[in-house]
């Protein structure tokens, strides 16, 4: 198997992000107010929670772009605001060759998208896919097939001259905070991810770029009961300010496990791989199809068997879980022969101690 992961942060780098963000923080606050819960309702002069609209502030110039919005819906309720604002009903939508995120297809299909794909592999055929009537287009910054290679920031240039009037949309969910620039700082119009990915409260989305995108954002979620409120929105904001370094341990562990794994360390891993799948994981592969049997044993174990929010701040133990979705769609041979390991907060003897029992048992059966 050829994987092609994202570029990670490293600890220090990631230290450096946290501080940046303080600083952020400490610019668009005064002191007595980070000390406050946060503020409830529509003020006057917001048309939201004070509090949410100071913390959406800091999210722009945290991230260098215009502005910033707080929504319901997690990363899905953020992309629906941004496909809401650029593309209409039965509108035509440019994406990647490669299976649409599960959620995201469930927000095309509502609207009646025409998808019109285009391999973002190859930025330099691109023009090929950008016809008219084409409204916007998504990339999805983590992989969605294996062998997925392109940067981000190369296809939304290659986009851009060929049509720079053309609005990109990036889905961020899995990468921010994790990589050096996200879509809108690439030059992309908006890119959408999940706060609660991110060691959030349940249900909050963000979006990012620019003003004339966000204000229609705001305007569609004027109503009152769709407000992120103040309280949600400092909790949030609290929260982010521990991702960068927790998750560049993580990404540490994922290193050593994929190099311990592939000097043979544990017998019957024929090879173990770093990918984005959706979030930055190890991909076991056996040598024989015992991978859903692994999988139970390893929950009988610890391990954990499914997410809750993929990296939200319930996820603390290490994961084992299927091949995601769109990987197995790909190759459906990947459900028996593979599967994949976040750590989360666990360090890499840990993973392989639940891996190397699990595969004990089910070896010994073969």
């Amino acid at each position: 198997m050829q994987t092609n992961p994202i570029t990670q942060l490293n600890l220090e780098q990631a230290i450096q992000l946290q501080f940046k963000l303080v600083d952020t923080i400490q610019r668009v606050f005064r002191g007595r107010e980070l000390m406050d819960a946060g503020d409830y309702g529509i003020t006057p002069e917001w048309g939201r929670p004070r509090a949410t609209a100071k913390v959406e502030r800091v999210l722009a110039d945290f991230f260098g772009v215009e502005e910033a919005a707080l929504v319901r819906g997690a990363g899905t309720g953020a992309m629906r605001y941004a496909l809401n604002s650029l593309v209409t009903p039965g509108g035509k939508l440019m994406v990647h060759d490669a299976p649409v995120y599960s959620t995201t297809q469930n927000i095309i299909a509502e609207k009646g998208i025409q998808l019109i794909s285009a391999d973002m592999n190859r930025p330099e055929n691109l023009s090929q896919s950008i016809t008219t009537g084409i409204q916007a287009a998504l990339i999805q910054h983590s992989r969605q097939k294996a062998n997925d290679q392109y940067a981000m920031g190369v296809v939304i240039n290659a986009i851009k001259s060929i049509n720079k009037l053309l609005p990109v949309i990036t889905d961020e969910n899995y990468t921010v905070m994790k990589v050096p620039a996200i879509g809108a700082q690439l030059g992309a119009d908006v890119s959408v991810f999940s706060l609660f990915k991110l060691l959030g409260p349940e249900g909050i989305g963000c979006v990012v770029g620019k003003a004339e995108i966000i204000r229609k954002i705001h305007q569609m979620n004027y109503s009152g009961g769709s407000q992120v409120q103040g309280p949600e929105a400092m909790e949030a904001l609290r929260s982010l300010v521990y991702t960068p370094v927790a998750l560049a341990l993580q990404a540490s562990q994922v290193d050593e496990i994929v190099q311990r794994l592939n000097r043979h360390e544990i017998d019957g891993v024929k090879a173990a791989y770093i990918a984005n799948a959706q979030s930055r994981v190890v991909l076991v592969e056996f040598a024989v199809p015992i991978a859903i049997n692994v999988l139970k044993r390893a929950e009988e174990l610890g391990a954990v068997p499914y997410p809750v929010g993929s990296e939200s701040r319930y996820e603390i133990g290490a994961m084992f879980y299927r091949v995601s979705g769109t990987f197995i769609r790909e190759n459906p041979d990947l459900e028996n022969y593979m599967i994949r390991i976040n750590p989360m907060r666990a360090g890499a003897d840990t993973v392989l101690r639940i891996l190397g029992e699990a595969m004990d048992v089910e070896q010994s059966n073969i």
